[in-house]
């Protein structure tokens, strides 16, 4: 009850805020609308914005369990394999060095206007924090760990499979719920660069006609979305870790 009315008094200080550096300022709609006018665009457009929302969350899915699986199955390799490790790092260190905004265009020109492109760029931008993540998991289980079980005679593969990955799995998940956070901003690049539905796609069509309350209402319907997607996936993630963590203790 109290992390409700804190969440509840954290909204109204910002509305707050937010109408009185419009009040304060004069400011015309068209550069900044007051947080009525945003509601009545909200309200007004719901159906608008739900088909849009749509769209962007069918996206941001499919790219976070593309990309969680994508980085997680690379880190196990990086992990079992010491000449993976050696002859991927560089690759992919390259990879993040690129801006996102130079790929989407090349993404888009590759895998067309369509869902494709959108989903690619948000694995993009997911991937390499659970691969990073996870691999650092499980390149930390205890020195004692590995000593013991190599003295056991146990096999490369079952030490991975009985020690490195149980021991990374908080890991694992904590490169899973950035990546709920990065995901939607993979999406809506990919929409700003082209696309013909979707929320990124919304707010420059708004932004084009001078829509400001619009492309406001669209803003705030894709961080409730990002801000649940990660709530959700942080729940999922602790129990599925816990679960896990249990049956292997």
């Amino acid at each position: 009850m109290r992390a409700l009315l804190t969440i509840c008094a954290s909204i109204a200080l910002s509305l707050l805020l937010w109408q009185s550096v419009v009040s304060i300022f004069s400011l015309p709609h068209y550069i900044l609308p007051g947080p009525f006018r945003v509601a009545t665009a909200l309200i007004d457009n719901a159906a608008l914005l739900s088909e849009h929302a749509i769209t962007t969350l069918i996206e941001v899915v499919i790219g976070l369990l593309l990309g969680s699986t994508l980085g997680a199955l690379t880190a196990m390799a990086m992990a079992y394999s010491r000449p993976a490790r050696v002859l991927l790092k560089p690759v992919l260190a390259f990879s993040q060095a690129l801006p996102v905004f130079a790929l989407a265009p090349i993404l888009t020109l590759w895998l067309g206007y369509g869902l494709g492109s959108k989903v690619a760029m948000a694995v993009l931008i997911i991937f390499f924090p659970v691969m990073s993540a996870f691999l650092d998991g499980l390149l930390r289980t205890p020195s004692g760990w590995l000593d013991l079980a190599t003295t056991m005679g146990a096999s490369e593969r079952s030490i991975l499979l009985k020690m490195r990955i149980p021991n990374a799995l908080p890991s694992l998940g904590a490169g899973i719920k950035l990546a709920a956070v990065y995901a939607p901003i993979g999406a809506v690049i990919g929409e700003w660069v082209g696309s013909s539905s979707g929320l990124g796609y919304l707010m420059l069509l708004a932004s084009g006609r001078a829509k400001v309350d619009l492309m406001f209402a669209a803003m705030i319907v894709l961080g409730v979305m990002s801000v649940t997607l990660y709530l959700l996936t942080g729940r999922a993630v602790d129990r599925l870790v816990h679960r896990y963590s249990d049956r292997v203790a």
